[in-house]
Order: C-alpha cells, then sequence, then structure tokens
C-alpha cells in the first residue's frame, strides 16, 4: 500500500498560522520592528565590546599515545616541552659565535626569558646548545635558533604582543638577520576578502532583478545578521571553547546565508507585487511560503553545523556553535525584520533610479577596492555620496535631470518562455543522457578523493616574504627540514632502571632512515631517574608524508621490541606526533559525523515532503556535488595543482577542513534543494502533472537559485586572494561545492530524475504517512489574505490570484 500526497484546500474557516500572521504582523508594525533589530544589533555589540572575548584553540585528545607522552612530561619533567613553542632563527655572515653578535643576542635571549608567559628560554649559547648552532654545509657555524616555550593554554593574541616585543627589542648588529617561526609568532593578517564578495553580491543582485532597493534589502538583513551574529561569538567564547577562526567563518556563512533566504522571500514578494496584490498582502503572502522554505532551510544548516558537535573536540564544537547562532540569528531577521523593511519599501521597490543604479555601482567599485587593497577604488564611495547630492539639484538645474530618471524595466516574460523553463524541458526530453552525463562528470571530478591525505600544514606553507617562511627556510637551510618538527619520546620508569639499559633505544631510532639524530635519553633526575625523554629529529618536515610514516614506523616497528627487552612503554610524542594523533581521532569520527547529518537531513525532508524517493535523491546528490568538491581540493592545494594560479604549495589538507565543509555545503545544498523542490510540490499540487510540474518550478525558482549561488561562490571563491592556506582551501571548497550544486545538480540531475521517476517521486508507504507529523513547507493564499489578521487599516477586498496557487488536482 502506498500513498501520494495530494492534500486538500484548506477549509475557509481555518485560523491562519504563525507563518500567515508574522509577516503582516512585522509590516503593520515596521518601525517598531526596526527600532527593535538597531537596538538590539547596538545593544548586544556594546555587551560583547564591554565583556571582552576569550577565544582560544583546545585540542581536547582522548587516551592516545602522543597525550600519554605530554603526561609524563607534565608529571616528570614540570611540563616542559609541552607547551607552544615558537623560534627566534638568526643568521650572521660572520658567525653566530662572533662576539658582537654573541652579546647582542643573549642579551636579547635573557630579556625574552624575563617576559611573562614565557615558561622558558633554550639558547645556542647555553652549556647543551651545540645542536642549535649549525654544524654542517657551506652555512656552518652562520646560523642559529632558540626555542621560546609558552604555557600551553596561551592566547594567540598574546603570542603575537610576545612576537612584537621581540622585535622591538631585536639588537641592530651589521650582518645579523633575525627571524621568528612557529605558529604562536606567525603573521596572520585578517581577511578582507569578503568585502569584494559584497561588491560583487551587490553588482549579480542588481543584474538579477534590476533594482537597486530589492538589492540592498538582501544585502542589509545579511549585516544585521552578522553584525549581532558576530557579537554572540565574542559573548559565547567566555562560555564555550571558540577558537578565533569562527568570527571568520561567521562572516562567511552568514553573508551567504542572509542574502540567499532574504533573496528567496524578496522575490516572492515581488512575484506577488506583480500578481496585482497590495503591499500587505504581498508581504504576507512572502513569509507564509517562501518564509516557510527559509526557516526549514534554516534549520537544516543549523543541523548540519550542530553534527560537529559529535566529534567531541573543543574548538570543533565551538566553531559549530558560533556558525549555527549567526545562521539562526539570520533566519530571524529575514522573518522579522525584512518583511518590516519591506513594508517600508514598499511598490518602491520595483523602481530604480539612475542615481541610485550609479551610486550603487561606484559602492561595488569602492567595496572591490578595499578588498584589493587599491587605493583609487575606493574613492568610490565618495563619488557615490557626490552622485546623490547633486542628483538634489535636479530640480533647478536641467542637464541633471537624467539622474532622477527611472531606468526602464526589462518586460517580465511569461514563465513559459524563460530560458529556466525550456533548459528544463531539454533536459526532461534526454532524462537518461543528463542524468548519466552529470554523475559521470561529478564522479570523475570526485577522483582525487581517493589519494586525500589529512594532516596539518607547517610554516613552509606562509608566503616567502613573511618573517614566519624565512625562519623555516633558515633552519632547513643550516640544520634540514625535520629541525622545523623535533619528535619526543618519552617514557616513564619503573623504579631501579638502569638508564644504560635504554641505550638500545638511541641506537635503534638512530638507525632508521627517516631519522637524522637521536638524543641520548635525557632523566628528569640522574640520580633517582622516574622518566626520561629522547629528542630524535626527522630527515623530512612536519608536513612531510615520509614524516607520517616515521612515526608509525617507530611506534609499530622500531621501538615494540625495545620496550619488551627493556621492559618499558615508550610513547611517540611532540607537536608534530599531536597533529598525527589529532588527524587520526578526525578522521575515525567522520563517519559518526556524516552519518547523523545525513539521517537527519533524510528524516526533515521526508516529513516535510510526504516522500521516501525525493529525500533519498537530495542525500545522494549532494554527497555527488561535496565529493566533487573534495576533489577539487585535493588536486589544487594537496597535488599543488594550478599553484602557479593559486600561489598554494602542495601539502595534506587540514584534517577539520572535510567536516567543515560537509556541514557547511550539506547545508547550503539543501537550502536550494528546499528551495527548488517546495515550488515543485506547489505546482503538482497546482496542476496534478508530475513532468510539468518539475519545469514550472524549476523557472520559477532558477533566478533566485542561480542570483544566490553566483554570490556564495563570488563571496567564498575570493578568499583564494587571501594569503592564509587554509583561508584560500576553505574558500576554494565552499566556492566549488555551491558551484557544482547550483548547476550540475539544480540544472540537470534534479529534473532528469525528477522526469524519470514521475509521480512515484511523491511515493510515500501509507502506513508511514500515517504516522509522520504534518510540517507544511509551501503556504496558502488563505492564511495570508486572511481578514482576521491584524491591519492599520480595512482589509482590501479584492484578492488577485495567487501564482501558482489553486485547487490541487489528482
Amino acid at each position: 500500500m502506498s500513498s501520494v500526497d495530494t492534500p486538500a484546500r484548506p477549509d475557509e474557516d481555518r485560523k491562519p498560522g504563525i507563518f500567515a500572521r508574522i509577516g503582516p504582523f512585522c509590516h503593520d508594525r515596521r518601525r517598531w520592528v526596526l527600532g527593535a533589530w538597531i537596538v538590539a544589533l547596538l545593544a548586544v555589540n556594546i555587551l560583547a565590546g564591554s565583556v571582552g572575548n576569550d577565544f582560544r584553540d583546545e585540542f581536547n585528545l582522548p587516551d592516545v599515545e602522543s597525550k600519554r607522552g605530554f603526561d609524563i612530561l607534565d608529571d616528570a619533567f614540570g611540563g616542559q616541552g609541552t607547551g607552544i613553542v615558537g623560534t627566534i632563527v638568526f643568521e650572521a655572515d660572520q658567525g653566530v659565535d662572533d662576539p658582537a653578535v654573541q652579546s647582542a643576542m643573549e642579551e636579547l635571549l635573557a630579556e625574552v626569558a624575563a617576559y611573562d608567559d614565557v615558561v622558558r628560554v633554550e639558547s645556542p649559547y647555553d652549556e647543551q646548545g651545540a645542536l642549535l648552532v649549525s654544524s654542517q654545509g657551506p652555512r656552518a657555524g652562520e646560523i642559529a635558533y632558540a626555542n621560546v616555550e609558552l604555557p600551553d593554554d596561551v592566547e594567540w593574541e598574546r603570542g603575537q604582543e610576545i612576537r612584537d616585543q621581540i622585535l622591538e627589542d631585536a639588537p641592530e648588529v651589521d650582518g645579523l638577520n633575525i627571524e621568528l617561526g612557529g605558529f604562536i609568532f606567525a603573521e596572520f593578517q585578517e581577511p578582507e576578502s569578503e568585502v569584494i564578495g559584497l561588491a560583487f553580491a551587490i553588482v549579480i543582485l542588481i543584474l538579477a532583478f534590476g533594482s537597486v532597493l530589492a538589492m540592498g534589502l538582501p544585502v542589509g538583513v545579511a549585516l544585521f545578521g552578522i553584525g549581532i551574529g558576530q557579537a554572540l561569538i565574542t559573548l559565547l567564547s567566555n562560555v564555550v571553547v571558540i577558537p578565533d577562526f569562527a568570527t571568520f567563518l561567521g562572516i562567511m556563512i552568514g553573508l551567504g546565508v542572509g542574502i540567499d533566504y532574504a533573496l528567496l522571500v524578496v522575490t516572492r514578494y515581488r512575484e506577488q507585487l506583480h500578481a496585482g496584490h497590495t503591499v500587505r498582502e504581498s508581504v504576507g503572502i512572502s513569509l507564509d511560503t517562501a518564509g516557510r522554505s527559509v526557516v526549514f532551510a534554516g534549520a537544516t544548516v543549523v543541523i548540519s553545523l550542530l553534527g560537529m558537535l559529535l566529534m567531541g573536540v573543543s574548538f570543533v564544537q565551538g566553531l559549530a556553535i558560533g556558525a549555527a547562532a549567526v545562521v539562526a540569528v539570520t533566519v530571524l531577521a529575514s522573518m522579522t525584520l525584512l518583511p518590516a523593511l519591506l513594508g517600508f519599501a514598499g511598490e518602491r521597490v520595483e523602481v530604480t533610479r539612475w542615481r541610485g543604479l550609479i551610486a550603487a555601482g561606484l559602492v561595488a567599485v569602492s567595496l572591490a577596492g578595499v578588498g584589493l587593497g587599491l587605493t583609487p577604488l575606493m574613492l568610490g564611495l565618495p563619488v557615490a555620496v557626490l552622485v546623490l547630492l547633486v542628483s538634489f539639484l535636479a530640480r533647478w538645474i536641467p542637464f541633471l535631470r537624467p539622474l532622477k530618471a527611472e531606468v526602464p524595466r526589462r518586460p517580465v516574460k511569461p514563465r513559459h518562455q524563460t530560458v529556466a523553463y525550456r533548459w528544463s524541458r531539454v533536459v526532461q526530453h534526454h532524462p537518461w543522457i543528463s542524468a548519466i552525463g552529470a554523475t559521470a562528470l561529478l564522479l570523475v571530478l570526485a577522483l582525487p578523493v581517493l589519494g586525500l591525505r589529512l594532516g596539518f600544514s607547517d610554516e613552509s606553507n606562509f608566503p616567502e616574504d613573511t618573517s614566519t617562511r624565512q625562519a623555516y627556510d633558515l633552519l632547513v637551510e643550516g640544520f634540514g627540514a625535520g629541525f622545523n618538527g623535533p619528535l619526543l619520546l618519552v617514557a616513564e620508569l619503573p623504579a631501579g632502571t638502569d638508564l644504560s639499559s635504554l641505550e638500545a633505544v638511541q641506537a635503534a631510532v638512530a638507525d632508521d632512515p627517516g631519522v637524522v639524530f637521536a638524543s641520548p635519553a635525557q632523566p628528569n633526575d640522574p640520580d633517582d631517574p622516574a622518566a626520561v625523554v629522547w629528542q630524535v629529529i626527522p630527515t623530512t618536515g612536519p608536513q612531510a608524508e615520509e614524516t607520517t610514516q616515521l612515526v608509525n614506523r617507530l611506534r609499530d616497528d622500531v621501538l615494540p621490541p625495545i620496550e619488551d627487552d627493556a621492559g618499558v612503554e615508550i610513547n611517540v610524542s611532540g607537536n608534530v606526533a599531536v597533529n598525527l594523533d589529532f588527524s587520526d581521532f578526525l578522521t575515525s569520527r567522520l563517519p559518526w559525523f556524516f552519518g547523523a547529518v545525513l539521517l537527519l537531513s533524510f528524516l526533515l525532508l521526508m516529513v516535510v515532503f510526504r516522500s521516501l524517493l525525493v529525500p533519498l535523491k537530495a542525500v545522494v546528490m549532494n554527497l555527488l556535488s561535496i565529493a566533487a568538491a573534495y576533489g577539487i581540493v585535493v588536486a589544487l592545494f594537496q597535488w599543488g595543482w594550478l599553484s602557479d594560479l593559486t600561489g598554494v604549495a602542495p601539502a595534506p589538507i587540514e584534517p577539520w577542513m572535510p567536516m567543515m565543509m560537509f556541514a557547511i555545503v550539506f547545508g547550503l545544498s539543501m537550502d536550494y534543494e528546499v528551495f527548488l523542490l517546495s515550488r515543485v510540490r506547489e505546482e503538482w499540487h497546482r496542476t496534478g502533472d508530475a513532468r510539468g510540474s518539475v519545469a514550472d518550478g524549476l523557472a520559477a525558482t532558477a533566478k533566485v537559485i542561480t542570483a544566490a549561488a553566483a554570490i556564495m561562490v563570488f563571496v567564498f571563491g575570493s578568499f583564494i586572494l587571501e594569503q592564509d592556506r587554509t583561508v584560500k582551501l576553505m574558500g576554494v571548497g565552499l566556492a566549488s561545492a555551491i558551484l557544482l550544486d547550483a548547476t550540475i545538480v539544480r540544472m540537470l540531475l534534479v529534473p532528469a530524475t525528477m522526469e524519470l521517476l514521475g509521480d512515484r517521486n511523491w511515493w510515500l508507504p501509507r502506513w508511514l504517512d500515517r504516522i509522520l507529523p504534518n510540517i507544511d513547507v509551501e503556504g496558502h493564499i488563505e492564511d495570508a489574505s486572511a481578514d482576521d489578521l491584524p491591519a492599520d487599516g480595512p482589509a482590501p477586498t479584492d484578492e488577485p490570484e495567487l501564482v501558482g496557487a489553486g485547487e490541487p488536482t489528482t
């Protein structure tokens, strides 16, 4: 037994629902609503400014080997070696043992050791510091470095303050060059490319809708959402562990979904104006139809993000909470602030004057100038203001009057004459070719995923002109790449252990081809040793696959026989080993995360669309587009394809990136799925034609999905211009996924599979139909124009027919 969902028309006396009421309510009280949002924006930012932030990166590893090694260092060595380490790397042509150089550097290192929050400084001029001076090759004796250890919970901002203080205190000696290395001292510039994305958003919205006011409303809603969301992230950082990267992520997601959601509502609002509805009716209908899709789509994004709570890592959970907060605020703004703004705009949303068009274009140019750092382009903003001011003189100066003239509006094409409708019919006439071709293309793009290697990139990926990269290169030149990421072997000793019995450890490790140097065992107390530590220098850098293989080889092959003979357990630890263990831990949690998000999304779509095949197809197609985006990321960032264009050197993919991309992209992909399928289902209810409804639904939503996706692609894609590799990776990955989803999936796979399945798209077993709750994502015109809604004046009696509404036909 099965059921095909064909709901009957609502009864005439049915009470209007919350979605039908919220639009007219906010429209009628628009001044109060706008005032409340302005007050909220100011209040939450003032509160965040007074409370301050407590952003921090915490890796709460489970009981893995590297963590056990750190625990022993904490207990037996006073935490030595467990903190965050930065390096002061210096070179001198006259040699680092030159009296002038040595005196100046010893004085600097003594000052650094006295800084607050500096645990210890390991100097090349100490009694045991010979290993910190290059001893081989053409630069022997000319390059040295000092390790500066900070507490493991030190804030990144404090590390930057220490970095600036070191540079300020650095001596000036002829021939002496000082560079600072390590992540804690790394130079990081706040991303500015989001303003480039905003500039493109302005241009795309104007081109798509031909209205400056229609462009400004989604941008304004997005900015409100970001402004409040960012302040909430700051406040939440005092309660839960949230890294400072969460603010950047919040801007990326907030700008994208904020414009997306408002765009959908504004599009439906304008559609109802064109159908002859009043402003108030159009607001009510748009919130009762498109607003439902916005709430459901936003809930899907929040669920996807909160799925990261399953990863069990504090800083990942903080990213999820922060991003979800921004999305929730943006949805609330789209449902309350936007209808109030539409009330102010009224029918003027359809009117664009040349002065507004020119000013908007100049603002976009100015924003692009800010993002690209091109000062001449920034003059666009004052020129835009000048254009608006000058236009007010047109009343007295005739040649300025064209500025106040309306821009001619393009005639609205009937739906069946649009490119999107004709394209859908072409795809539906060749469904097998379209479905197989699109699937094959996505699978080919996804092939590089088979070679995915997760891990942390090192400082060799910084731009060559940064001190961080130059410090890294100096260490490679003077000592070899492995000195940028030494390993620590740590062991607890049973009482009475003879240290001479551990000499085999040094010999066996030193004999490994992946090791440059292995130190003798260093006890915590020579007279009564309770623990020992060995330092191991690999032949390769921290991010190299050979280093990963070395760690695994030491754990699996080299050390176990010696452990059995000596009766001790030796833990391979150090920051490199911690990163590897962290990558393995996240990798092991990914299936749980993917499974939970996919299952919840499937259940939600099944409830909303009353179908089994529609949510199943949505999950599979979204997985295909995400896998293809992963493949592009691997090819560009791990394999180094097109590195001359991207400026990215080959390196492993950060272990948290697939999870983050999946949460964001899957949520956004479901947005487009809901936008499209809710309209298809609405048309199917109206006509009963499963095939025609696909073309009508695609034609009705193509413009909004295309514009929203184009904005997302430019917002995310603009981050390829940033210097930081992880920012580039995130931006390219998200832009690729959105582009593939909005083109290959929405324009090919969806109409092709809907055509192939026909009425079976909406099949649902009767027993399941009876137990599932009813969630209406389409809305009803009766609700939106009900006479009992509050109004500023008497409700109009003429109610033009709603575009896309009517009696469902079976």
